[in-house]
């Protein structure tokens, strides 16, 4: 008989805020539930269970059945519920106020619902920053799992890795659990024995060693073709029935159990890190191109084994850098965060507070704001759940402080710390937020009734995987790794392939060729005549107490004609209209330019018949995905009967309009796939200086949400109110 090995078998349930419905309930019958239903009967087996705050929420609503049934494993002590932070936000991600709030208000929520004693936290995508222990500690965290990579960066060889460790941050001490790389490359995509082999190898080569498997649950059903290795060929019975049989020198035991039983096997202080693969996403695309050929190379080399634990990626913060979008996010989180802290300091309503951070605490939820072998930032419902939840907890705040009925006010700041002050618009109905500093775009139009960023668009920039879209890869097409798999869930992805020379947002200022038309712009081959979209824009804020407007100013060049080109923003107190005002100077007079405004407009989904087009008249030009060429307009529209939206353009002059949709070939679990992000709406005139060489023009984006308030109004059924209330 082999020497005694523990194994402590984690499980790690994860579904995002803003996921979909039937995605939820996908993953639930797929993974969660027969899981649950092939460990319960195995009562010599104890795991670890770690399900998000998002996730628990869902099927507390949905499936509390499912909760009840794992309480009564709780109280029988074979799971151990595993904490962390309550909408499994990357730690280093939000202040450190929040990511104590996180941990501790989760921890709450489960000893009440599950009757756990909470000991540990999963830590989001294994994201560690060494300065995060003492906050742990204070969060009342016994201890954490992070993947052996960690471990190894650390200087630790594979052998120290059979046990937990202690680290210390100013005076305060946690222990770290090493999650074993084989174990989790093994299980379920090789054989059971196999695993049970390798912890033989383990008991074998070290008496009494702990090995801990710490993963995702979805990899045991809602993987692609893991139910059918999971369930309909038995994987998973066979498995626990292999630890039954083996039960004399394998231990099934939990992480609180090894902690109460076992002396640490010395101290460490961990790099910042995340799991391999994360350092290697967050790379700048051309270097992690490098990387990965250099590393094909060098794993055939017979060195590679004792190099790779000293090769590591990049830093998990830099997804920031690589994607403003992400940025963006995170700026208007941390202006939500900042004012929530400010408004504790008042006399406002505790319960509205509560309520606007519990919005903020999911508005912080880690996966829209980073991307890999997973959509996340790419997935524009991911990206409007974390606006919906981070407008909504403006909006409450807003309401405790008393804000009157009706009001705007402008200010300036580095919101999204990058060293150029940007400029806040906002009133009771509309946000605008503006970077001077970045061609005097509008980058965010916050819709306060539905709780809507019209703006969350997604610029096309190269990924290091479309090399395999244009038939660059080798990479095996098979289960073994999700992230491996070359899956193509539409036909001709290699020919839609596209890049921007510039961000998708509105307000961005183009010359173009006279011949310049539609099919050359959608395409990206319209040479850009001049060079506003690249230059900075001065600001001036010019206040009234019920009107605000901010001016920005220019001096760039047409072509060879030097143009100054003033843009104002304007929103009254109480309107929903934003008014944009364009003046050019400079013009000739002798001759036209082709002058074109950009906006891009986000969330409205194309495809689908109540999401269309209208002109002047209200006669439907199409679906939002639909290429328009139209000329001598007055206003388009655009409505979402759905979102109960509708979005209309006025101009002072007739207009020529372009419109077509920007589409991304982006990666996901599933596979290589085209997502809409966003629609562009171009008008753009030939313009000819005046006697002074000027020209201007003035455009109404107006907002009207009446069809979203008027099915509020309206009576909900009994089963939707219940619903939210449990939720």
């Amino acid at each position: 008989m082999p020497n005694n090995v523990r194994l402590i078998f984690v499980c790690h349930d994860h579904q995002p805020v803003g996921n979909f419905d039937h995605v939820l309930e996908q993953s639930y019958r797929d993974s969660y539930l027969p899981f649950l239903n092939v460990f319960e009967p195995y009562e010599s087996l104890k795991i670890g269970l770690h399900t998000s705050g998002p996730l628990l929420e869902w099927l507390d609503a949905h499936h509390p059945d499912y909760l009840d049934r794992v309480a009564r494993l709780v109280a029988a002590g074979r799971i151990e519920i595993i904490g962390g932070a309550f909408y499994e936000s990357i730690l280093s991600m939000i202040p450190r106020h929040d990511r104590i709030g996180q941990i501790q208000s989760y921890t709450r929520y489960l000893e009440q619902r599950l009757g756990a004693q909470v000991q540990g936290m999963w830590m989001p995508e294994r994201v560690w920053e060494q300065g995060m222990t003492s906050d742990l500690v204070a969060a009342n965290i016994r201890y954490t799992m992070l993947d052996d990579f960690h471990f190894k960066n650390a200087g630790l060889r594979e052998d120290q890795l059979h046990g937990y460790y202690l680290t210390e941050d100013d005076g305060h001490v946690l222990a770290v659990f090493p999650d074993s790389e084989p174990l989790r490359y093994m299980i379920p995509f090789r054989s059971p024995q196999e695993s049970i082999d390798y912890l033989g190898h383990v008991a074998a080569n070290h008496p009494g060693a702990v090995a801990m498997f710490g993963d995702d649950g979805e990899k045991f059903g809602a993987w692609p073709e893991t139910y059918k290795t999971c369930y309909e060929e038995g994987w998973l019975k066979t498995f626990f029935d292999l630890l039954v049989a083996n039960g004399e020198w394998i231990h099934s035991v939990t992480p609180a159990e090894v902690l109460d039983s076992t002396a640490p096997a010395g101290k460490v202080y961990l790099p910042e890190g995340s799991y391999r693969e994360m350092t290697e996403w967050v790379l700048p695309t051309e270097q992690l191109c490098e990387y990965t050929s250099i590393r094909r190379e060098m794993e055939h080399d017979p060195r590679w084994p004792r190099i790779a634990r000293f090769v590591r990626g990049g830093f998990w913060r830099n997804f920031r850098v690589k994607y403003p979008e992400a940025n963006e996010m995170y700026s208007r989180m941390m202006m939500v965060s900042r004012k929530l802290q400010a408004a504790l300091e008042t006399g406002a309503s505790r319960d509205l507070l509560e309520q606007a951070r519990t919005a903020l605490y999911r508005g912080q939820c880690n996966c829209a704001y980073w991307h890999g072998a997973f959509g996340g930032v790419y997935l524009p419902h991911l990206r409007n759940a974390i606006y919906a939840q981070l407008i909504k907890a403006d909006n409450l705040l807003n309401t405790a402080l008393h804000k009157p009925t009706t009001w705007v006010e402008l200010t300036s700041d580095d919101y999204t710390f990058d060293g150029w002050q940007e400029v806040q618009l906002a009133g009771d109905h509309l946000v605008a937020l503006v970077a001077p500093g970045r061609g005097g775009m509008l980058y965010e139009l916050d819709i306060r009734e539905i709780t809507h960023n019209l703006l969350a668009s997604l610029t096309r920039r190269p990924e290091a995987y479309h090399n395999k879209v244009l038939g660059g890869s080798d990479d095996r097409n098979d289960v073994e790794g999700v992230m491996d798999r070359v899956v193509f869930k539409q036909e001709g992805l290699d020919q839609r392939i596209q890049y921007d020379g510039h961000p998708r947002k509105s307000l961005i200022d183009h010359f173009y060729d006279p011949q310049t038309n539609l099919e050359a712009v959608a395409r990206g081959q319209a040479p850009e005549w001049g060079d506003f979209h690249l230059r900075p824009y001065e600001a001036r804020m010019r206040r009234n107490p019920k009107r605000m407007q901010v001016q920005l100013t220019c001096q760039g060049n047409a072509g060879d004609v030097p143009v100054k080109i003033t843009k104002s923003l304007t929103l009254a107190a109480g309107s929903s209209t934003l008014e944009v005002g364009y003046l050019l100077e400079g013009l000739p007079t002798d001759r036209a330019l082709h002058f074109g405004v950009e906006f891009n407009f986000a969330g409205l989904p194309s495809g689908i018949d109540d999401r269309y087009f209208y002109g002047h008249e209200r006669q439907r030009f199409g679906q939002l995905g639909a290429w328009l060429d139209l000329n001598d307009a007055a206003e388009l529209g655009l409505v979402d009967e759905w979102l109960g939206v509708d979005v209309n353009l006025a101009f002072s002059r007739p207009s020529g309009i372009w419109t077509f949709p920007v589409e991304s070939v982006s990666q996901s679990e599933g596979g290589f796939e085209l997502v809409h992000q966003s629609v562009v709406v171009q008008p753009h005139w030939m313009v000819q200086g005046d006697e002074n060489g000027a020209w201007s023009v003035s455009m109404h984006l107006a907002i009207d949400t009446s069809l979203a308030e008027s099915r509020r109004e309206q009576p909900q059924p009994q089963a939707a109110v219940e619903l939210t209330h449990s939720s």
